[in-house]
């Protein structure tokens, strides 16, 4: 009777012992599920490495990832090839956010240019703005070329196809007469490999638009071959038919190696942050939180932000407003 008692009590403590590990090896199953389900990976789609674009994206990921606790998101950055496939990346899917030439987010949701095929792209949703971003068209001295009508059968980059600087220098082109196809030997490079072709006399001239001071240009001014900022005017009629063109300088101070000696007139647009309908409320509504909360540490992280204001980060938007950042807009009382 003693054995059997003692055989019973050792089964009862076994099966609880079975039964306490399960449900221990349940919590911790549950639990590495909810530290598995609660981190949101998003990606930004950027540009070229030696733009303002590539450390635009690493700026907001940054200020993102100090918060991956709090918000349970983890973002990365990729360099793309600009504004077009950042738009369409966005909408597939392939990529959460996208830095868009305003521009480009007109044309998008409005089934312009690129998507003239395709139609409007009603997914696509503005989330901020950000900094200012100049047509800029830079000469080698030695190429003659002092105006933008003396781009005439010259070498020049005009962009790779899906970037947002190649429909600007299109359109730079045409507002003076001249045109890309018969007019000049346009190249379609991407921005990171023109200023080694101008500085080797593989190019004449080449165009970029992009927020100063820019890596790129720094780069093709430092070299052996003199170089020289070009003027863009006599465009009124250009600025008139598009309105998220405008006029700007760029300032030559940044680029002492260039031969000029004034800032130079161009026109531009703005960089802007857009993402999908499909994307949730909370992860929009987090990294904009994020960036708005922390803007005078935002605006130091690129000399090209030093003219950034919170009002100004919502202008040039084309696409509907996100509802996650709408939320934020509106709490903060900037709508």
């Amino acid at each position: 009777m003693k054995k059997a008692l003692t055989l019973f009590t050792v089964l009862i403590f076994a099966a609880s012992l079975f039964v306490a590990c399960g449900q221990q090896g349940e919590e911790m199953e549950k639990s590495e599920s909810k530290t598995t389900s609660k981190t949101t990976f998003v990606t930004i789609g950027t540009g070229g490495i030696t733009g303002v674009y590539y450390p635009t994206g690493g700026a907001i990921a940054k200020i993102v990832n100090k918060k991956k606790d709090k918000y349970g998101i983890r973002c990365t950055v990729e360099s793309t090839g600009g504004s077009v496939f950042n738009v369409n990346a966005v909408l597939a899917g392939d990529l959460q956010f996208g830095v868009v030439q305003s521009d480009r987010q007109f044309q998008a949701i409005n089934g312009l240019a690129e998507w003239k095929d395709k139609g409007p792209q009603k997914d696509l949703r503005a989330v901020f703005s950000i900094h200012p971003e100049s047509v800029t068209l830079l000469a080698s001295v030695d190429s003659g070329i002092k105006t933008i009508n003396d781009l005439k059968d010259k070498r020049v980059n005009i962009g790779n196809p899906g970037s947002g600087q190649r429909q600007n220098a299109i359109d730079a082109l045409s507002a003076v007469g001249i045109d890309y196809e018969k007019d000049i030997k346009a190249e379609s490079v991407k921005a990171a490999e023109a200023p080694g072709l101008l500085q080797d006399g593989r190019l004449d001239a080449f165009f970029y638009t992009v927020g100063h001071p820019s890596g790129a240009f720094k780069e093709a001014t430092a070299g052996a071959t003199k170089t020289r900022f070009v003027e863009i005017t006599g465009i009124d009629a250009l600025l008139s038919k598009y309105p998220y063109y405008a006029k700007s300088k760029i300032p030559v101070k940044m680029y002492p190696a260039a031969i000029n000696d004034k800032d130079v007139d161009t026109f531009g647009v703005k960089a802007t942050f857009v993402t999908s309908a499909k994307v949730s409320d909370d992860v929009v509504y987090a990294i904009t939180k994020e960036v708005f909360d922390n803007f005078d540490s935002f605006k130091k992280l690129h000399p090209a932000y030093s003219v950034l204001t919170k009002e100004g980060m919502l202008e040039g938007l084309s696409a509907t407003i996100h509802p996650g950042a709408m939320k934020y807009y509106k709490e903060a009382g900037l709508k």
